[in-house]
C-alpha cells in the first residue's frame, strides 16, 4: 500500500514522469531501470514497448529499495508513424528527419506500464498499454530547423516535447494529454486504485493559495 512510509518506486529515468506523479502527490522513489531498450529485427511498436517494460519490472523490482515499497511502476513511450518506431534523435539531423515526417500528418503516442506489489515486486500485477492520436500542422523548414536547434526534442522520442516548445506543432490530440508527455496519469492512478495499491486519492487534501 502507497503511503509516506511505503512510497511507490519508480523505475524510470524521465523527469516528465517524476514530475506527473509529484503532481499527483504520490510519495514517490525514483530508481532508474537500467536495461537494453534496442530494437529487435522485426519487432514491432506495441510488442517493443511490452517487452521493455517488463524488462524494466524485473530489475526494479529487484533492487533492495523494492522491499519497502508500497507498489513498483515502470513505463516505456514510444512515437509510432506508419507502424515504425521513432525513437529518441541521435542529433539534430536526425530529429530535423523526425519532424518532417511528423509534419501535417497525424501518429500514435503509446505508453506501456507496469505495477508490481510489494509481495512480489518483480512479478507485474497489472500491464497496460494506452495509446494518444496527435494531428501535426504543416511545419515549415525554417520552424523545423529552428525547433531542432533548440535541442528541447533530442532526449525525447519523435523529437519534440509535447509540454515544452514543441507544443506550437500540434494541432490537436485524441487520448491522453500525460500519456503523450511521458505518462497516463488517469489510467496508472485507477490501476493502483483498483488493486488496492492505492488506498484513497488524494491522499492528502491540498489548501488553495
Amino acid at each position: 500500500m502507497i503511503d509516506p512510509l511505503h512510497p511507490l518506486l519508480l523505475g524510470s529515468a524521465s523527469p516528465r514522469r517524476r514530475e506527473i506523479l509529484a503532481t499527483l502527490g504520490l510519495p514517490l522513489v525514483v530508481i532508474p531501470a537500467v536495461v537494453d531498450e534496442s530494437v529487435l529485427r522485426g519487432e514491432e511498436a506495441l510488442p517493443y514497448l511490452a517487452r521493455v517494460a517488463a524488462m524494466k519490472l524485473a530489475a526494479t523490482g529487484a533492487r533492495p529499495e523494492a522491499a519497502s515499497a508500497g507498489a513498483v511502476l515502470v513505463a516505456d513511450t514510444t512515437v509510432i508513424l506508419d507502424a515504425q518506431i521513432l525513437g529518441k534523435p541521435a542529433d539534430e539531423a536526425e530529429a530535423r528527419a523526425m519532424l518532417r515526417a511528423l509534419s501535417g500528418r497525424a501518429h500514435q503516442v503509446s505508453t506501456r506500464f507496469a505495477i508490481s506489489g510489494p509481495d512480489a515486486p518483480t512479478r507485474p500485477l497489472h500491464e497496460e498499454t494506452v495509446s494518444t492520436q496527435v494531428f501535426f500542422r504543416a511545419l515549415d523548414e525554417a520552424e523545423i530547423e529552428g525547433y531542432a536547434a533548440t535541442g528541447e526534442g533530442l532526449d525525447k522520442a519523435g523529437g519534440y516535447a509535447v509540454q515544452g516548445l514543441g507544443s506550437f506543432a500540434v494541432a490537436r490530440l485524441e487520448g491522453s494529454y500525460a500519456n503523450v508527455v511521458g505518462l497516463p496519469a488517469c489510467e496508472v492512478v485507477s490501476a493502483l486504485r483498483k488493486l488496492g495499491l492505492l488506498a484513497t486519492f488524494p491522499l492528502a487534501a491540498r489548501r488553495s493559495a
